[in-house]
């Protein structure tokens, strides 16, 4: 096989058969030329700026049960919170003090926050002139018209896995069809969709990244977020190995590859593995970092995985440190909202 028609193939196209995309995955001495071609599609498609968006983890009450993760609501150990209505806008009104076009608003499934409550700030985040996404989980139709009505204009829900057996032996009481129920809600309702995997999970053969890659490309998703699997000591899966950055990164090449015009995230889960892995996926395709906004100790208290960074740190030290880490990379930030670029669209 000639993996550099393979990968030229993919910078010219934007196609590959799931058997291409699986001798690229497993070929490591190709990856440096993969990346360097995903950042090449990434500079004609998407440009030089890097958009940074806010994070606020408002809530670690969860009422699924997911094996990987450690919000997971079995889990005993985690230091539950929730954050006042008060405390959401005064992060928000902070994130834009600190220059976020947008915020995202991140949480486990908490059921306290009904339709009424969380439309109601996001009426009020919406009147700061900062573009929201969501990140809470599945909810009916009815609850994402209500969300999207009340100035939501993202929606992150990763599938995690295409593979329907694994995805329901990882999600106890969780259906996969209503996994792409929502994501299908979502696009009909005028979202920017976000979705992702998890690289690197128990059972998980490269032929099922491979298929979740090319879904990606077949429901034409707006935001890709790949993380790799990171075992929870407090998790049913604590003993499971683990996922590699360098299989993350391939991921992150081949999908900037594939959907060119995408946002695709530098994930903080990287850095876990690897202290210079954000720049690393901004070099490989990626154009999106999500520093945290969050305050306090709530960063510590939203353990979806063990070593996570920068939770000791505060949000203008944080924006300080990735905006000099981007600009010493010839990159600039980006001073727009940052909704995916279209060819005909004018849309910031």
């Amino acid at each position: 096989m000639d993996y550099h028609e393979l990968i030229n193939k993919a910078e010219q196209t934007h196609k590959l058969a799931g058997s291409e995309i699986v001798a690229l995955l497993k070929n490591e001495e190709y990856q440096e030329e993969l990346a360097q071609a995903a950042d090449r599609v990434r500079h004609v498609f998407v440009g030089d700026e890097v958009h940074l968006r806010g994070l606020i983890e408002f809530s670690n009450i969860c009422k699924q049960n997911c094996l990987y993760c450690g919000l997971r609501r079995d889990n005993k150990k985690v230091e539950r919170y929730r954050l006042s209505e008060a405390e959401i806008l005064d992060f928000a009104a902070k994130a834009k003090s600190y220059g976020y076009k947008t915020v995202v608003m991140q949480s486990g499934e908490d059921m306290h926050f009904s339709v009424d409550i969380l439309s109601r700030v996001l009426r009020k985040i919406k009147k700061m002139d900062l573009a929201i996404t969501l990140s809470i989980g599945e909810k009916t139709y009815e609850e994402y018209k209500a969300y999207k009505e009340a100035g939501a204009d993202r929606y992150l829900i990763r599938i995690e896995t295409t593979d329907r057996e694994l995805y329901e032996a990882l999600n106890p009481g969780m259906s996969f069809e209503n996994r792409l129920r929502c994501l299908s809600d979502l696009k009909r309702l005028g979202y920017e969709v976000g979705t992702g995997s998890l690289v690197g999970l128990p059972n998980q053969p490269i032929e099922s990244l491979a298929r979740d890659l090319l879904f990606f490309q077949e429901i034409d998703a707006d935001m890709v977020g790949i993380g790799p699997f990171i075992p929870n000591g407090d998790t049913p899966l604590h003993n499971a190995k683990g996922g590699s950055f360098l299989l993350a990164r391939s991921f992150v090449a081949l999908l900037r590859l594939l959907l060119p015009e995408a946002n695709i995230p530098a994930t903080t889960a990287m850095e876990t593995l690897d202290r210079n892995a954000r720049i690393i996926a901004l070099q490989s395709g990626a154009n999106v970092v999500m520093p945290n906004v969050t305050e306090g100790d709530y960063r510590r208290k939203y353990a979806l995985y063990p070593g996570k960074i920068c939770i000791s740190d505060t949000p203008a030290h944080c924006r300080g440190c990735i905006s000099g880490k981007i600009m010493a990379i010839g990159r600039k930030i980006s001073e727009h909202k940052g909704f995916r670029c279209h060819a005909n669209s004018n849309k910031v």
